[in-house]
């Protein structure tokens, strides 16, 4: 299955726990990807956010929907085997383009990445959903942890702004509130990662990454895609990434010529 990069295993853990580690996804992509992150960084986009209060140490840089303008990351997005690895891990005859995101945390940076789940910030819902985080450097610590079978909760999570951790929508009863996973007893999934190494998980997973206490720094790079079943929805507040101006409707699959095809065709889906 997919050039050999997932198993049968692969796609049932995923179902399962809704996220699984697929070694070596981008193995012989990751001198592009740091060299797409380093241009990334010299020149951010107007999204790019650093993470950190004052007095925090480090650096925690993040900055997303970057591709088009970014050569590297557009290569590698369709010159890659993920929208094959995207479509058997989903389940889905299509796969289309959401964004890119590159998070970078600084050597000292001991901040974590909250836990959180990504579809209540993102405009879109459905069941076929993948995002893949792919360290370029070696991740003992700073490593990506997922709280498994968390894509099946009732309710999402309610999400929350970085920086100064407030609610990012109204709390109107439809969100449980951030829990803790490791103090209240849940299964965390987080594995140790060489460069090119991805950890493939559903939006509704609830997740996050711990600080960067190590002497080298952590870059990674994450990809967010989408399967047959995904339909633009509103949300109660502006999203993250907000795309202004996109003219969609409730119900509707993403606009095509902003959202693009990498595997299959929409209208056949």
């Amino acid at each position: 299955m997919a050039n050999g990069l997932v198993s049968r295993a692969d796609v049932a853990a995923f179902q399962r726990d809704g996220a699984v580690v697929i070694r070596g996804l981008w193995a012989d992509h990751v001198d592009a990807l740091r060299a797409g992150v380093a241009r990334n960084m010299a020149e951010p986009g107007p999204y790019a956010a650093e993470n950190l209060k004052p007095g925090e140490g480090g650096r925690f840089f993040d900055d997303y929907c970057n591709w088009e303008r970014i050569p590297e990351f557009a290569d590698v997005i369709r010159n890659s085997a993920v929208a094959e690895v995207a479509a058997a891990l989903m389940g889905s005859d299509s796969v289309q383009m959401f964004h890119d995101h590159v998070l970078v945390k600084e050597p000292g940076t001991s901040k974590p990445t909250p836990w959180h789940q990504d579809a209540p910030y993102y405009f879109v819902d459905g069941r076929q959903t993948v995002s893949f985080w792919s360290p370029l450097d070696p991740v003992r610590e700073a490593t990506l942890r997922c709280v498994a079978g968390s894509h099946r909760w009732e309710k999402p999570v309610l999400p929350t702004r970085w920086l100064n951790e407030d609610a990012f929508y109204p709390d109107d009863g439809a969100y449980i509130p951030v829990p803790d996973p490791d103090a209240e007893g849940m299964e965390v999934l987080e594995w140790e990662m060489e460069p090119g190494d991805a950890v493939a998980f559903a939006y509704g997973v609830l997740h996050g990454a711990r600080g960067n206490t190590s002497d080298t720094r952590r870059r990674a790079f994450s990809l967010r895609l989408l399967g047959d079943d995904a339909r633009y929805v509103e949300r109660p507040g502006r999203t993250s990434p907000p795309y202004p101006g996109h003219g969609m409707e409730p119900g509707q699959r993403l606009r095509e010529d902003w959202f693009p095809m990498l595997r299959g065709d929409a209208h056949q889906a």
